[in-house]
Formats: C-alpha cells, sequence, structure tokens
C-alpha cells in the first residue's frame, strides 16, 4: 500500500520535510500521497511539484498504468472533496478513474441516465452524504463491487454522518462494503486491494 501523510495535526513544516525526505530517499521509489491538507499546508506541497493535486490531497510518483478502470460517483458536489481524495489516491495507485457527480436520489433521473458510464467501470466508488442511500439505489441497478463512503454533509439528523453509515451499513442491496465516514482514502485503498485480485498467481 502506499506511503500516506495524513497532514491534520501536522505543521507545514513537518508536511513538507516528510515528503521531501521520501522524494529524496534513494532507496524509497513507490508513491507518495498526502491528505486533508488545509490551504497553507496544500499551498507550501504544490511547491515540490506533484503529480496529482485536487481539493485537499496530493500525489506524487505514480504507480505504472493498470488496465483497472475505477468510477467514482457522488450523490452531490458538497461529497466532492472525499471524491477527490479519493481519486487522487487512486491515480497515484496507477489506475484509471472517472468521477460523475450530482447523482443523488434527489434527481435519481441523473443517476439512471449515467448508468451506461458507470458501468464501464471494474468497481465503482459511491460517496453519499444526507441519508446515504444512494450506493443502495446503485448496488440495485448494477453487478458491480460497491465500496459506499457515507460523508459528513447534511442536514437534520444526518448527525454529521453518522445516519449515512448507519444506513450504508444497514442496506438492504447485498454485498456492499462500506469504509469510515468521509474516508475517501480509505475507499480507494480497498479499491485498489480489490483490483489486486486479477493479479494473484492461482497455482
Amino acid at each position: 500500500m502506499p506511503e500516506a501523510i495524513y497532514c491534520e495535526g501536522k505543521s507545514t513544516e513537518q508536511c513538507v520535510q516528510a515528503v521531501r525526505e521520501m522524494l529524496h530517499n534513494e532507496s524509497f521509489t513507490d508513491a507518495i500521497i498526502a491528505t486533508r491538507a488545509n490551504p497553507e499546508q496544500y499551498s507550501a506541497l504544490l511547491e515540490l511539484d506533484p503529480t496529482s493535486a485536487h481539493g485537499s490531497t496530493l500525489s506524487w510518483r505514480h504507480r505504472p498504468t493498470q488496465n483497472f478502470a475505477i468510477g467514482i460517483v457522488s450523490a452531490g458536489t458538497s461529497d466532492l472533496p472525499v471524491a477527490n481524495e479519493c481519486k487522487v489516491t487512486l491515480e497515484a495507485l496507477g489506475h484509471a478513474t472517472f468521477t460523475i457527480t450530482d447523482v443523488g436520489v434527489s434527481g435519481l433521473h441523473r443517476l439512471t441516465e449515467a448508468l451506461p458510464e458507470i458501468i464501464e467501470a471494474d468497481i465503482v466508488v459511491a460517496i453519499a452524504g444526507m441519508e446515504g442511500s444512494m450506493p443502495t439505489v446503485l448496488a440495485g441497478l448494477i453487478p458491480h463491487p460497491i465500496i459506499a463512503v457515507p460523508t459528513s454533509s447534511g442536514y437534520g439528523s444526518s448527525l454529521e454522518g453518522i445516519t449515512a453509515f448507519l444506513s450504508m451499513t444497514a442496506s438492504c442491496a447485498q454485498g456492499i462494503a462500506v469504509v469510515g465516514i468521509d474516508n475517501g482514502f480509505g475507499a480507494a485503498c480497498a479499491a485498489h486491494r480489490a483490483s489486486q485480485l486479477n493479479n494473484l498467481d492461482k497455482t
């Protein structure tokens, strides 16, 4: 799995130093990912010329491209920070990705219209806040492995993502895997692990 620097709780100098040391360590040649960078950290890390940068996530030295597509589907634009974290992580791991946004159940026609594109993916990461029902609906429409990500977006009794998390873990659609609230990085790593099944020696 990739080396990841969780920027929250670290100083800007600590984040920059960690990435710089890995970039200059000749014995370390794998992908590097920095997640949850605040604006100051993000600006400073951009000076280190990342290969990819979206939202609060940056990455360097991507792995070779794999023939394995992963679709990132988010219910609303408020879920984009989590989707971006997932996207950058997957790109660093060498996966082709595409992102489809604003296909939550309040506009169900947009989800059904996007199905021809979604089914082109090998694995789907489905990201939703509020009551978190979009992954369940999607799982009833496609046969693909789905990794569901509850987000903290929402109002009313969304309880900062707890409602979405409980909804996803109680889904009526069988076989959905669920990661923690706002954990786009973890969802990307789970999708990557699943993709490696194709590469295992089964003899």
